[in-house]
């Protein structure tokens, strides 16, 4: 290696010395041995002074390791003022840190000649570098003083530790599982969210249908209170009602038709015979004899008065047409509640004509039978109950088309009442229809008292919310109410007279049972009731010698007690 530098001019020539503490190349300068001079040597000026020594290119300024150092230890340098370009001021000799000037260029204020740049030159001779190890008694010698270290002539070097890898890998997994948790966290709170908007739409979209289905509690018809009476009175109402007459062995069932526009909800409302109604002259009298006696338009006239409704119209349906009109709409399904026996029978015991049970398909024929059906000891409202039945299987068969309906009605070949005509019932039956079909048309009894009058707690329910009427029944004491206590020891004679009564026109009580007697009693308190009783007696079949004056309970004007001379059939 060529350690020296020629930069090309001059008679100056450098040698490399070694790298300062950026990397930078230092040199320093070097003359052509013309004449021996006695270069400046610090150690020998400490040492022996007068002792010279010669120097040449490769001179090391740690050669000189004998007695010199064994006298006296070397000066001290300061490297941390060590000045590569020599910038800093000239403070003195080596022992206070001589900056090293690598241009050979004195500092000294002052300094001309030949003899500062022998002494520059010895003192870059002399001057350490710091990539150089220091002499080996300056390491060893333990008086020596402690030098002042910078950091930054220092590298420090890691050394790799084996559990570094295992505390990283512990680091990763404790991070990975805390992230995952996290992550179960989050996604189980986004269930429970998604959980509670979906159970929030399908309470709404239930409580949506169930309103516009009108079957929300508190707000549908059958659950409104009087105070919204005005508000079901106000809603848009079609009624019709209809009288099913039984052409063999007499006798009647009255149902009104209601079809609610508002709602969108259909009502068939079954009232018993046993229903007080006034008539135009003022008389008190019953359904079954006003539908009797008064016709069509008289009992009309009587209901919309008694139940403060608007009635359209009047529909007469024989026993005859109802068979065909069940044929007609292809039979209907009913849920029978008793065995009906053929009428037609020649035997008894035989098969009954409909089964009791449930979904029974009844043709018309077995339709008629199981609608008029009064077994013994039954209720005239038993058998109301099963003509109900029987016209909502109708609804459910007929047709929602209004053009086909009016030709079903039409194909009856019945003359209907002047009050409807066979589009008008066609198309409203059609409406009906479409309502049962859905599941929208329900039945109900008109509750009616003993004495055949409305009760206003137990009628407002279907007075007011389904017909939108109020209840207006005739005053008591405008027909002659009757107690009938039976002594008959038949259990059945009760209901008999009662409805006998009823459709005469009177006030029935109802006394109960008494210990059996032969004969049958009528008894008057008042003169001015002689003929009241006498009419009563006649209208039981009971004989005119029956009636006799005493005393009667506090709520009746006429008192019966039914012996066993009483004959039901000859009521």
């Amino acid at each position: 290696m060529n350690d020296r530098y020629d930069p090309g001019y001059g008679e100056d020539q450098y040698e490399l010395v070694g790298y300062d503490e950026y990397g930078q190349p230092v040199y320093r300068q070097v003359r052509p041995q013309q004449h021996q001079q006695q270069p400046y040597d610090p150690y020998t000026q400490q040492g022996q002074p007068g002792q010279q020594h010669q120097q040449g290119y490769g001179y090391d300024p740690y050669a000189q390791q004998g007695q010199q150092f064994q006298q006296q230890s070397p000066p001290a340098y300061d490297y941390g003022s060590y000045d590569p370009y020599g910038t800093a001021p000239h403070q003195g000799g080596p022992a206070q840190g001589t900056p090293h000037d690598p241009y050979g260029q004195a500092t000294a204020a002052g300094a001309t000649g030949r003899q500062p740049r022998v002494a520059e030159q010895t003192a870059q001779q002399t001057a350490r570098i710091p990539q150089q190890a220091g002499p080996a008694h300056d390491r060893e010698d333990p008086a020596e003083p402690q030098r002042d270290y910078h950091t930054e002539q220092f590298a420090f070097v890691e050394e790799p530790d084996a559990n570094s890898e295992d505390v990283i890998d512990w680091l990763k997994f404790t991070e990975n599982r805390t992230e995952r948790r996290e992550e179960a966290r989050r996604r189980a709170r986004s269930r429970i969210v998604a959980l509670a908007v979906v159970f929030a739409l399908v309470a709404a979209g239930g409580v949506g249908y169930l309103w516009y289905a009108g079957k929300l509690p508190g707000l549908s018809s059958d659950d409104s209170k009087a105070g919204t009476a005005t508000a079901a009175g106000a809603q848009k109402r079609d009624v019709v009602v209809v009288h099913l007459h039984e052409t063999k062995g007499g006798g009647t069932s009255t149902a009104l038709l209601v079809d609610n526009a508002t709602t969108k909800r259909g009502t068939t409302v079954l009232l018993p015979n046993s229903l007080t109604l006034t008539s135009d002259d003022g008389t008190t009298t019953t359904l079954a004899k006003s539908v009797e006696d008064d016709g069509s338009d008289g009992t009309r006239d009587a209901l919309d008065r008694v139940l403060g409704t608007d009635i359209e119209g009047t529909w007469r349906l024989d026993t005859p047409y109802l068979q065909n009109l069940v044929d007609l709409v292809g039979n209907i399904d009913v849920d029978t509640d008793a065995d009906v026996p053929d009428p037609g029978a020649k035997k008894k015991g035989e098969a009954p004509l409909v089964n009791k049970g449930q979904d029974q398909t009844l043709s018309g024929k077995m339709a008629v039978a199981y609608a008029t059906y009064r077994a013994p000891g039954e209720a005239q409202n038993a058998q109301l109950e099963r003509f109900g039945q029987v016209m909502q299987g109708v609804l459910r068969k007929m047709s929602s088309d209004p053009q086909a309906a009016t030709t079903t009605i039409q194909t009856l070949a019945q003359i209907l009442d002047p009050s409807l005509t066979d589009k008008d019932l066609g198309t409203f039956l059609a409406g009906l229809s479409d309502l049962a079909k859905g599941g929208d048309v329900r039945t109900d009894l008109l509750p009616v008292q003993n004495d055949g009058t409305l009760s206003a707690q137990a009628s407002a329910g279907v007075v007011k919310n389904v017909l939108g009427g109020t209840a207006k029944s005739p005053d008591k004491d405008a027909a002659v109410s009757v107690s009938v206590q039976n002594a008959t020891g038949v259990k059945d004679n009760t209901e008999k007279a009662r409805v006998v009564l009823l459709n005469g026109g009177f006030t029935f009580l109802e006394r109960g049972t008494g210990t059996a007697r032969a004969t049958s009693e009528v008894v008057y308190a008042d003169a001015a009731d002689k003929a009241n009783a006498a009419e009563v007696a006649k209208t039981l079949g009971l004989p005119a010698g029956s009636v006799t004056k005493g005393r009667v309970s506090a709520s009746a004007d006429v008192s019966v007690v039914l012996g066993q001379d009483y004959e039901p059939s000859s009521g």
